[in-house]
């Protein structure tokens, strides 16, 4: 039970981290500069950053998902036991909200917000649906291949994703529901957050599927002689 313990902190210490990073880094860069492009790149660098150094440190504690969308992606694949997926959620979920708070308390903003920043529409959510997808198998084919370069593969990955999504790439459902309790530069109106959450699963649960055709077995005549 201990272990497990860990393991839920190290969720719940990751996610806050990562959301206090993208909430901070935009407040930072929103007060720094007028041009929302740059805003943008200031608040894309440190993203991709932090994934790389939480994945590092805190992946070996408790596979570093940080990602209720991710969680559910390993239990479909029967890699993480059913039983674990709610209090990995909850986790991450808690986690995100306190780096949110955090974020607002470093910056002197009030604790507690509601975000007023419209996120909707078509082509949003399938913007969430690419990213969280590509998250995915980002994350299952660096495992069955470079198990190693998994943190810079998803740092990269998400840095990139920032800039050619419509959405600006949340791909988390727990960081989803975090930006929704801030209104800065990262923000997403709570009311717009169900539709993000359910096209990062559909994301999350078609990579899932791909990954388990695509990265399965060679068939016999593939296997070089």
């Amino acid at each position: 039970m201990t272990g497990f313990s860990r393991r839920l902190a190290s969720e719940a210490l990751g996610t806050g981290l990562l959301v206090a990073t993208v909430v901070g880094s935009g407040i930072m860069a929103d007060r720094l500069t007028d041009d929302v492009a740059v805003a943008l790149l200031g608040n894309t660098i440190p993203t991709g950053a932090i994934l790389f150094v939480l994945i590092t440190v805190l992946g070996p504690i408790s596979g570093a998902h940080f990602n209720p969308a991710v969680t559910l992606a390993f239990a479909a694949r029967r890699d993480a036991p059913w039983r674990e997926v709610g209090p990995y959620i909850a986790a991450q979920i808690a986690g995100g909200i306190v780096g949110s708070i955090l974020a607002h308390l470093m910056f002197e903003l009030p604790a507690l917000q509601l975000s007023q920043t419209v996120r909707t529409g078509p082509s949003q959510w399938l913007a969430e649906v690419v990213a969280t997808f590509g998250l995915v198998l980002t994350i299952f084919a660096g495992i069955r291949h470079r198990a190693e370069a998994v943190p810079m593969l998803v740092g990269l990955y998400i840095t990139a994703a920032y800039w050619f999504t419509a959405s600006t790439s949340f791909a988390n459902p727990a960081v989803a529901i975090a930006r929704g309790l801030s209104d800065t530069f990262a923000g997403i109106r709570p009311v717009d957050v169900p539709a993000f959450i359910l096209a990062q699963i559909a994301g999350a649960l078609i990579a899932t599927a791909l990954c388990g055709w695509l990265l399965g077995p060679a068939d016999p005549q593939e296997t070089p002689t």
